[in-house]
């Protein structure tokens, strides 16, 4: 489904909610600005929404209005549950299935309000009494914009929102060169610039505020870079020790995977980064590609995963060194897609 029930939504809306926004967990730029985004925007039409994180976010994206807002769960789990259980309505944005919530499933799961989904990945599940879900979208924040307009509403559109929304549509498209960027999204574009949208100031806020640390995270990474040009295929892996050696703060290899896929020829870029967090042990993965080797249906079938055709994301609960193993015998299948030029 890729049409807005409007008159559902405007049903849902007609009188004052209690609101509550989720993202998914980790949440990126293209999570945080489309929720801040669609807080924005509600709180305009009368009603009273809260943004509801399950963790913290990079601190790139802690300039955009009203960030400090959002509760999350992982520091104030009780009123993070208190807002899910009291909404009357509840949006799910930048996810389709509640498996990518981790801790707010279970309450999402028993929560009696009804919900609204924003998202534009694959196979959304059926949990919300409407759902906007385009899997051709640049990104969540592109469909927000959509979604205010679908609602007659465009020209509420403040600087506050347009800045929100712009930052999602930029981290999303790579800067606007990823394929699903299309000629309705420059347009998209250049209507939030016109109403507010400092276009210069998100680049850098987003971009040019690296830390000493994370650029010697990324020398790192990028000498830990190991080629397969058989397969047009490279990857890179951090460590525990490699992360906490230069003081790995969230958000801090943001990005560091399509470093891989900018060499001449190479088709398909994983980083695979060893968990932190001393109670938990997997590896996070990101996978990247060019033209049509579908990493989404590689990370579904190999790394409990998913996402889109040229970016995705999964994870292994084996050891780094047994993940890369396993991954360079598993892409070695698939020569035939990716020795091709």
């Amino acid at each position: 489904m890729n049409t807005i029930d409007t008159k559902k939504v405007e049903e849902l809306l007609s009188t004052p909610q209690k609101i509550a926004i989720i993202p998914h967990k980790n949440p990126d730029g293209d999570a945080i600005g489309s929720t801040l985004g669609l807080y924005h925007y509600l709180k305009l039409k009368g009603h009273e929404p809260i943004v509801v994180s399950p963790n913290d976010f990079p601190h790139f994206l802690k300039w955009l209005p009203e960030e400090d807002t959002i509760i999350k769960y992982d520091t104030n789990p009780k009123e993070g549950i208190k807002v899910i259980e009291e909404a009357s309505l509840i949006f799910t944005l930048d996810f389709n299935d509640f498996s990518r919530v981790d801790v707010l499933k279970p309450f999402l799961e028993k929560a009696t309000a009804d919900f609204i989904m924003i998202d534009h990945h694959q196979s959304p599940s059926d949990f919300a009494v409407v759902t906007y879900s385009d899997t051709s979208m640049s990104s969540t924040c592109e469909m927000v914009y959509h979604f205010i307009d679908a609602l007659g509403d465009i020209e509420l559109v403040n600087s506050a929102i347009a800045n929100c929304l712009y930052t999602g549509i930029m981290t999303d498209t790579g800067s606007f060169r990823f394929p699903s960027t299309t000629n309705i999204t420059h347009r998209v574009v250049a209507d939030l610039i016109e109403k507010g949208a400092d276009n210069a100031k998100i680049h850098t806020a987003v971009y040019d505020t690296n830390s000493l640390s994370r650029l010697h995270l990324l020398g790192c990474a990028l000498k830990n870079l190991t080629v397969l040009e058989d397969l047009n295929t490279v990857y890179i892996t951090l460590s525990k020790k490699e992360l906490n050696e230069f003081n790995f703060q969230k958000g801090d290899t943001e990005g560091f995977v399509n470093y891989g896929l900018s060499l001449n020829g190479i088709k398909f870029a994983v980083i695979f980064i060893e968990n932190t967090n001393s109670d938990e042990d997997f590896v996070k993965i990101s996978l990247r590609s060019k033209g049509d080797f579908d990493v989404n249906l590689f990370a579904r079938a190999h790394f409990n995963g998913g996402g889109h055709k040229n970016a995705a994301g999964g994870r292994s609960d084996l050891t780094l060194e047994e993940t890369v193993s396993y991954f360079e015998k598993t892409v070695a299948t698939h020569k035939s897609q990716l020795s091709h030029t």
